[in-house]
């Protein structure tokens, strides 16, 4: 089963993350979010966090689906990757998980790699694009023209590209801004890299 995850960053707009939101076969909200589904009358299967954020006659109403987790060493995402986790569920689409404070969309982005190595089959959708970790080199699906970005957690990483506009050859991109601004030149593309990992920002 695949689960989607409503963070509490801006809420998704565009007509990709909005579909996977509202078609769901099984939906997990960040404690935070709660508000946003409660104008739209849609009730998730699984209310996630500190709770901090909820207010209380929410609480009540949504009591039998209240998973509270007080570890204020995490944030609630990842408290909801965890919950899909417990129930045995790996193939994860993150939603409403950018915007709003640019240090929560930089440390969300960042804890994709973590979910991939918790086994984790993990797609962040914004209203722009698709962010995807990879653990091992792989062939990406893509199009004609289409705008990628590559970011590498680990400075170390070399990274060599195959059928992008502006080639890596053998190289390392130590700063953040080294990988973007490139683009596909068919419908797909290759990275290999060792070690890992990286980060791949597709745009729709």
């Amino acid at each position: 089963m695949k689960a989607v995850i409503l963070a509490n960053g801006e809420f998704p707009s565009h007509p990709k993350p909005l579909n996977e939101l509202l078609n769901a076969p099984l939906l997990v909200c960040c404690d935070g979010a709660i508000d946003r589904l409660e104008n739209l009358a849609i009730t998730p299967n699984a209310l996630v966090g500190d709770l901090d954020s909820v207010k209380e006659h929410l609480k009540r109403k949504y009591e039998s689906i209240l998973y509270y987790d007080p570890d204020q060493n995490t944030n609630d995402l990842t408290k909801a990757v965890k919950w899909c986790l417990n129930h045995r569920i790996k193939n994860i689409v993150i939603v409403g998980a950018t915007g709003k404070r640019e240090d929560h969309t930089l440390g969300n982005i960042g804890l994709l790699c973590n979910y991939a190595r918790m086994g984790v089959n993990v797609t962040m959708l914004t209203d722009t694009g698709m962010l995807l970790p990879l653990l091992a080199s792989s062939r990406i699906d893509s199009y004609a023209g289409q705008q990628v970005s590559i970011f590498s957690p680990n400075n170390q990483t070399v990274i060599y590209t195959k059928n992008l506009k502006y080639p890596i050859v053998n190289q390392t991109l130590p700063e953040l801004w080294m990988g973007t601004l490139n683009e596909s030149l068919g419908d797909w593309f290759e990275l290999t890299f060792s070690p890992g990992p990286v980060i791949i920002y597709k745009k729709y």
